[in-house]
């Protein structure tokens, strides 16, 4: 994973919560809340990527004591400035490879974070970083986006997101290296700006095998936080490894 804030810096980081207004809605967030505050069992929780805190605030403000690792002081600058923010330990690195001298309960990842680490070494080290904050008995969940090769026409490799009158998006997938992007195109008052950020698209056996490598089993694997069953049909997976002992 890079070690600059290249892809989430402070042109990103002041309209963040607004681009992303959706993912900010109770809906959203109160689900994965629910089920992160009980997978922690009342211990500290660590999250990779914690961003402008959509999910670590409101995880704190029910009891549960988190720690952050992010690359972008830009978007931890955002998070501190918001209520409660200051309250909430964040340390600036790479979340793959920053190490802490303290154990938690829960490391968990949302938000498809996992692809921002865009080789598979990266993503190996990424869990081993997680097995290694962990508590014996402790819980890595992960949730994230199944590939949508589905929607790849016959000799094609992108597939359009979003359309309208000013803003269009677009991923484009290289199924050979397993990489994709994610392509962002506006026009404000006739001028046009774009914006591609790189990912590491992941199947969740190579995930088990990964959490396998750290030492990790897999404990279960939902459609999403609700806990809905995983299926062929799922656009995406809340799953929970666990760290044997205790």
């Amino acid at each position: 994973m890079r070690d600059t804030d290249d892809y989430f810096g402070e042109q990103v980081a002041a309209t963040y919560d607004e681009s992303s207004a959706a993912m900010f809605e109770p809906g959203v967030v109160d689900p994965a809340v629910t089920f992160l505050a009980e997978s922690a069992e009342d211990g500290p929780a660590l999250e990779f990527g914690i961003g402008t805190g959509r999910i670590a605030l409101p995880l704190a403000a029910r009891g549960v004591p988190v720690h952050g690792i992010d690359t972008s002081p830009a978007m931890l600058a955002r998070l501190r400035a918001k209520a409660g923010g200051d309250e909430i330990a964040v340390t600036i690195g790479d979340f793959a490879s920053t190490k802490l001298t303290s154990r938690f309960s829960l490391v968990y990842l949302v938000f498809n974070t996992i692809m921002n680490v865009t080789t598979q070494a990266g993503q190996v080290a990424c869990f081993r970083n997680a097995a290694a904050h962990l508590r014996p008995s402790g819980r890595f969940v992960v949730e994230v986006m199944m590939p949508g090769l589905r929607g790849l026409a016959p000799g094609r490799n992108t597939v359009l997101s979003r359309t309208g009158s000013s803003k269009w998006a677009y991923d484009e997938y290289d199924i050979a290296t397993q990489t994709m992007s994610s392509n962002y195109l506006e026009v404000v008052e006739g001028r046009g700006s774009y914006r591609s950020i790189p990912f590491r698209y992941v199947w969740p056996a190579e995930l088990d095998l990964m959490a396998e490598i750290a030492g990790l089993r897999l404990d279960a694997r939902w459609d999403g936080w609700t806990r809905e069953p995983f299926t062929s049909e799922s656009r995406g997976h809340v799953s929970v490894w666990q760290k044997p002992g205790g």
